[in-house]
């Protein structure tokens, strides 16, 4: 059962023709992962951002729906909507440098959404702040507690995300390329711990990410993007196993093979690029809503 049901989502920006996300529809299932790939400016973080209720003021939502649960979130009251997001989702976001707040502890960065959104008392939160960094395998959680971001290594800043995504149960988190700033040895123990975490809790992850490797690490399903639509949704073994796009087959081609390291690398054909241009396009031919 779906936990999270995209259909026919498009943005564009305020008062553009063009649109940003086109004719977007995908699912989530309860408690399993769904990755989404494509190169930069493919609209990855966007879904995810209109997810979360989270896109900038320039670009709005001008058709589809996105249930949560069976909820169109769309056609709730702003107030309705964030109240619904901020008790049965989180995020995890890309730069923790950037993401945590440099002039406050790692205490209440945690223990704020607990006690603000979840109606928790001051006391319970940061127990539960406590056990959650354990969980994340962080020694010495009330240190770190005390801690301001600036003193903590990048590794244990993403880890710091991660616990705060998962402290209070959520039912889906957006995960928005959570390795990207991090170095490859430390890139493998966060995905590994984000797998158990998500493995533990049986949340429903959305996990946006341009690395085709991580995906097939991780994920359970995809959604293959050029230019904001979706070119390919399926399970990850049937598309490892041959995907049907051409553009969707050319990106695993252009992907390093570690088994030849060696290999020339596979730059994804111009006619490709050509044709998949021509079907967004085509997608977005006499559309235009006032």
């Amino acid at each position: 059962m779906s936990y999270l049901q995209i259909r026919h989502l498009s943005a564009r920006l305020v008062g553009a023709k063009d649109r940003l996300l086109r004719d977007v529809s995908l699912t989530v299932e309860r408690g399993q992962v769904h990755g989404l790939v494509g190169e930069s400016g493919a609209g990855k973080s966007m879904i995810g951002k209109a997810v979360l209720g989270i896109l900038p003021q320039s670009v709005e939502i001008v058709e589809g729906s996105i249930e949560l649960d069976g909820v169109d979130l769309l056609q709730l009251s702003a107030a309705e909507r964030r109240r619904r997001i901020g008790a049965h989702c989180a995020l995890i976001p890309q730069d923790p440098l950037t993401a945590l707040n440099p002039s406050r502890r790692i205490g209440p960065q945690i223990t704020d959404r607990l006690v603000q959104i979840l109606g928790w008392d001051r006391t319970r939160a940061e127990t539960r702040a406590v056990q959650i960094l354990g969980e994340v395998q962080i020694e010495d959680a009330a240190r770190v507690l005390r801690s301001y971001p600036h003193e903590l290594s990048g590794g244990m800043r993403q880890r710091i995300l991660i616990a705060s995504a998962f402290a209070a149960e959520p039912k889906l988190i957006v995960a928005d390329e959570p390795t990207t700033a991090l170095d490859v040895t430390v890139q493998k123990q966060i995905l590994k711990l984000i797998a158990q975490m998500q493995a533990r809790h049986g949340t429903a992850l959305l996990f946006v990410t341009h690395d085709l490797g991580v995906v097939s690490k991780v994920c359970r399903s995809l959604s293959v993007l050029y230019g904001g639509m979706v070119v390919e949704d399926t399970a990850v073994r049937p598309f490892f196993a041959g995907p049907q796009h051409p553009y969707a087959r050319a990106l695993l081609a252009a992907t390093p093979k570690y088994t030849d390291p060696l290999a020339s690398l596979q730059p994804v054909p111009d006619a490709v690029i050509a044709q998949v241009r021509q079907e967004v396009k085509a997608s977005d031919k006499g559309w235009f809503h006032v």
